[in-house]
């Protein structure tokens, strides 16, 4: 790729690494500019991990130096996660552009009729703390949150939240935090798979990955600045902006 083009995907990460920690689906801008740059769907799904992995690594790092942490269940919910994405990953490599579309646009629409539902309620986020709930149930819900982290990982923060806040019951900080852990954790497996079996674009991941990490550590410093209305408000813009995209501009 030219240098120009390294760049414009450089300051989408910048973009996509703030809106991913803040709520996730920031690979929905990368993704679809390297789409529209030429590369290949499967190849762009797979050098997208590179740069996921930067921003993760940029935004566990701040959350831990901000005292932000609770090491024991981010790795139990990591490992968990990490199973799925094992399985996802590989299937991952069969996706053509159709289903990718298909079944992208079915969880969209189920995270928001979670959300509609009451996932992020006022009720709800008052009650968000810091020791969890539904320990098994929130397990559990790992295994599927990583299948779609390994699959295509686009969208995959707004699968991680609610199981975090509505399931386990923690407050938006504490689910911001564990969610970037988990991704940071699996990433790394995801990307060994698709780097198998494709030929990855890693300048071009690279350079979208300083986006990303400088972005992941932009939105971490938001997360933790800010109020819990504030962040609940960019995660219903985000969806919403997503969905419609998804559907009538794909």
């Amino acid at each position: 790729m030219e240098f120009w083009q390294v760049a414009i995907l450089a300051l989408a990460g910048v973009a996509a690494g703030w809106i991913n920690v803040m709520a996730g689906g920031g690979s929905l801008l990368t993704v679809p500019i390297m789409l529209f740059l030429g590369i290949p769907g499967t190849i762009a799904n797979g050098t997208n991990r590179v740069a996921i992995l930067a921003q993760n690594i940029s935004a566990v790092g701040t959350f831990f130096q901000r005292g932000v942490s609770d090491i024991r269940l981010s790795l139990s919910l990591a490992a968990m996660a990490s199973v799925g994405a094992i399985v996802g990953a590989n299937l991952g490599l069969q996706l053509d552009d159709l289903w990718f579309n298909r079944i992208l646009a079915a969880v969209m629409l189920v995270v928001m009729i979670i959300m509609w539902s009451g996932g992020f309620s006022k009720k709800d986020t008052a009650g968000g703390g810091t020791q969890p709930q539904r320990l098994l149930l929130g397990h559990l819900l790992m295994v599927g949150a990583g299948f779609w982290g390994g699959l295509m990982h686009i969208g995959v923060g707004l699968i991680l939240m609610p199981i975090l806040h509505r399931v386990l019951g923690l407050n938006l900080v504490l689910t911001n935090m564990h969610k970037v852990f988990v991704v940071l954790v699996y990433t790394p497996i995801a990307l060994w798979i698709f780097a198998a079996h494709l030929e990855l674009l890693w300048w071009t991941g690279l350079g979208l990955g300083v986006g990303n990490a400088l972005g992941g550590w932009l939105g971490a410093r938001t997360v933790i600045a800010q109020s819990e209305v504030w962040i609940r408000r960019v995660m219903f813009t985000v969806l919403s902006v997503f969905i419609v995209k998804l559907l009538f501009f794909s």
